[in-house]
């Protein structure tokens, strides 16, 4: 992505770009007494990265965000934040509410962490504004946020499917550098928004089992859940697309979509916090109610498909 430019000497959050690469969104890992364990999630960040990702996400859904109070947000954030900034990679963090208001208030608050580069904002849930409606939404929030935004379409969790013309139309506005695309599948819209971008406008893969083929149709990078667990094998499959190797993309690719699939047997992230835990990466596999811990046969479903690896 374009790096942050400086206004009279003084560092600014930069104008949107180009991302790329694989994108880890990282678990928020619990105590034994139900307590952020922050050395856990810092250990992790360095992890993923010195595996070749190529930033990290805070607060995203995996994180389990809407489970977290304020105080608990900003420590998840002051963590990543110290960890991107010592590795010199981008930062993005989770900022978002069904409301515009709610949604300028979350964003006014990352101005405090100079190292984050994106904000992750979801399409508006619940309320099911129209495509314009949206559009309004984005383009209030795109004149007040500190930093570039990523557009997070996931239909399935909102309720509001965008077609190709309106994530485009998200895409031409000014301070939108992309679109986490999770709706879910591959069809005539995916290919006819990979087919016309606007410019500086990147799509990241976002449903994991459909990453290898969101590649191969020419999406910059990805946001993958299942990446805590094979992160330098994504890697690989991402270099592979981009090198135009699809002989080794296509095999990686199925590989790994047999991990994702697993990993997202159950509630995203309690099989992936179950493997973290199986292979002592993290100190429990405990999630937060509505959630629960993840069986042990879906856990061992994923360690049998790594292990295929």
């Amino acid at each position: 992505m374009r790096q942050e430019t400086t206004q009279g000497g003084q560092s600014v959050h930069g104008a949107p770009g180009d991302f790329g690469g694989i994108h880890v969104p990282l678990v928020t890992p619990f105590t034994a007494g139900g307590e952020i364990a922050a050395g856990a999630l810092e250990a992790l960040a360095h992890e993923v990265l010195d595996a070749g990702a190529a930033g990290i996400v805070a607060l995203g859904t995996t994180g389990e965000t809407a489970t977290l109070d304020e105080e608990e947000c900003d420590l998840v954030t002051e963590v990543c934040a110290r960890v991107c900034g010592e590795r010199g990679v981008p930062l993005t963090v989770g900022a978002g509410a069904s409301g515009t208001r709610a949604s300028e208030a979350a964003l006014a608050r990352l101005a405090r962490w100079p190292q984050a580069r994106a904000a992750l904002v979801t399409v508006p849930s619940f309320v099911r504004p129209s495509a314009a409606g949206v559009l309004a939404h984005f383009t209030r929030l795109a004149e007040v946020s500190p930093l570039p935004l990523i557009v997070y379409h996931i239909p399935y969790r909102t309720g509001q499917p965008l077609d190709a013309a309106a994530l485009r139309a998200l895409g031409s506005l000014p301070r939108v550098a992309g679109v986490k695309y999770a709706a879910g599948g591959i069809d005539a819209e995916t290919v006819a928004l990979l087919g016309r971008l606007p410019d500086g406008f990147s799509v990241l893969a976002g449903d994991d089992v459909y990453a290898s083929p969101m590649l191969a149709l020419g999406a910059k990078g990805a946001v993958l859940a299942s990446a805590h667990l094979a992160t330098q094998r994504f890697v690989e499959l991402e270099a592979a697309w981009r090198a135009g190797d699809a002989g080794r993309a296509r095999v990686l690719g199925h590989a790994l979509a047999r991990v994702s699939a697993a990993a997202f047997g159950e509630p995203n992230p309690a099989v992936v916090k179950g493997v973290l835990y199986a292979q002592g990466r993290i100190p429990t596999p405990d999630v937060r109610l509505p959630l629960l811990p993840a069986s042990r046969l879906a856990v061992e479903a994923v360690l049998v498909e790594l292990a295929s690896l």
